[in-house]
């Protein structure tokens, strides 16, 4: 207990000591939500890994997906580091550093504002952001709850209110470089942490060989023995789903695309690229992997459709019987991952309530001064309200279900539109408005009336999969029937990717 309560001191103490040193970083809204657009290529990788990654995966999905695949749940993790990693970098990047810099966009929805020439969009965005996010955030306390009850003799309460004020101290204190920085540290834990108990938990069944010899013998309900140790496992379509929703989707969420606003330089996206894949291919590689053998742990979750305790029990009870110490390194490990996440998705959901809509439109005259400070005070609101949820998730069922289609429902509304509008001049704002109001929609109308759905679309993983590429189709069908914005301003917002520059002679060639 001594070395637990120990790490779990030294670790806080660090958050909030990084938080403290930022503070210089902070003082206007450019360094305080993007750190002044001069983050590293390391920061910036690990800052959008761990905001990838939380508890919600490693305790939730790895559990849940591990026990209905099998071991080829590590396809959702390769899907995650490939697609949603390397390719979201590649395709997105450079493009979203240039022109949210042209356009001087700070946030997602200003983007959309700016680009599509609509201060409307800009307000509906945020709203979506703000509507959709806040249960997302509180969703992260969940993964929480049973891993601190196996290992303290604490009221999971005070767990979330804990980690909710020492993330607020450090985002309130030092903003998006905190954020980062802290992101840095915490990536590291769950490097190390995912490699250490997957060897553990492996160890217990007799190593990696043993482990795959067990769940070939295992027989699902109807199923052949050696459905769980297959290649695509016994639900190959569900598995697609689960891995595009996953995986597709980070490129429509504002705390993840908002990683690429802060780039220093053209090196760093290249750097960031491969730093940022290798994180995803380890970490969510391993979670996937380490729940892939959820099965082999049937005499104590049972071997049905649904485990003893739900699917949140999966991976608690495959670590139950660790070492203390590697005890101590999931909770930490677990705690890094929700922190992170928190802190992208507060500092996300706090910098697009005051930039898109309340300056401008509720308060006329907004100092940066004053901007700042709002952001700060809305950072504690919605830890709050966070947390709030968290500890009445049973009472608010209502908002638990909007926790599960939140992922959706955004990727859904802005990955179209967003791609679109990095790479399409003629992407007009009627297709934007559709794509958010199919996007959210279909995901409000899975939540209400999930039966009235189609079988296949029953599932909130595979409807926020059918809104997401629902958008890429509706998005260029709309703009071919729409008016078309102004040519001219399309030409002056596309003019940032034409601008000359030069480089050394180790980068390039030169012309012939």
């Amino acid at each position: 207990m001594v070395l637990k309560i120990g790490l779990l001191v030294i670790f806080f103490a660090v958050m909030v000591a990084v938080g403290l040193y930022c503070r210089k970083h902070a003082t206007d809204v450019n360094g305080f939500v993007l750190g002044g657009r001069s983050v590293g290529p390391w920061l910036t990788a690990f800052a959008y890994g761990t905001s990838y990654f939380s508890a919600v995966i490693f305790v939730g999905y790895a559990g849940q997906f591990g026990w209905k695949f099998g071991i080829a749940s590590t396809w959702i993790g390769i899907g995650n580091a490939i697609l949603g990693s390397l390719l979201a970098w590649v395709v997105l990047g450079r493009r979203t550093r240039l022109m949210s810099q042209h356009l001087n966009s700070a946030t997602m929805p200003e983007f959309f504002g700016k680009r599509y020439l609509s201060p409307a969009l800009k307000i509906a965005a945020s709203a979506l952001v703000f509507v959709f996010l806040i249960p997302y955030t509180a969703s992260l306390y969940n993964g929480l709850s049973r891993l601190f009850s196996m290992a303290f003799p604490i009221d999971y309460a005070w767990c979330v209110i804990v980690m909710a004020v020492l993330t607020a101290i450090y985002v309130i204190a030092g903003g998006y470089m905190a954020t980062a920085i802290n992101d840095f540290i915490q990536g590291i834990i769950m490097l190390g942490g995912i490699v250490a108990v997957i060897a553990a938990v492996l160890s217990q069944n007799g190593g990696f060989m043993e482990s795959l010899n067990g769940l070939a013998a295992i027989e699902g309900e109807g199923l052949a023995p050696g459905a769980y140790n297959s290649f695509f496992g016994p639900e190959p379509l569900n598995l697609l789903f689960v891995v595009i929703l996953t995986s597709l989707g980070t490129w429509g969420l504002p705390q993840m695309v908002q990683k690429f606003y802060a780039i220093k330089s053209e090196k760093d996206i290249s750097k960031g690229t491969i730093i940022s894949t290798l994180f995803a291919m380890v970490v969510a590689g391993g979670c996937y992997f380490l729940g892939g053998f959820g099965r082999l742990f049937s005499n104590l979750l049972g071997n049905g459709a649904t485990p003893e305790g739900g699917f949140d029990n999966v991976i608690p009870t495959m670590l139950g019987n660790l070492p203390d110490i590697l005890i101590a390194v999931v909770i930490v490990l677990v705690l890094s991952a929700s922190m992170s996440t928190l802190s992208s998705l507060v500092l996300a959901s706090s910098s697009t309530l005051t930039l898109d809509l309340l300056k401008g439109h509720v308060v006329k005259n907004m100092t940066e001064k004053k901007q700042v400070l709002i952001m700060r005070v809305l950072i504690a609101v919605f830890i709050a309200i966070s947390a709030f949820i968290a500890i009445n998730k049973d009472k608010l069922s209502a908002i638990a279900d909007m926790m599960g289609i939140s992922w959706g429902a955004l990727a859904g509304a802005f990955l179209a539109p967003f791609l679109f509008g990095l790479y399409w001049k003629k992407a007009t704002k009627a297709s934007v408005w559709v794509s958010f109001i199919f996007g959210a929609g279909i995901m409000i109308l899975n939540m209400i009336a999930r039966p009235a759905f189609p079988a296949i679309m029953q599932s909130p993983i595979n409807c926020g999969v059918i809104a997401m590429l629902g958008g890429l189709i509706i998005v260029p069908v709309v703009s071919w029937i729409t008016p078309k914005l102004s040519k001219d301003k399309t030409e002056e917002m596309f003019s940032c990717y034409n601008k000359q520059v030069t480089t050394t002679a180790k980068d390039s060639l030169g012309a012939e």
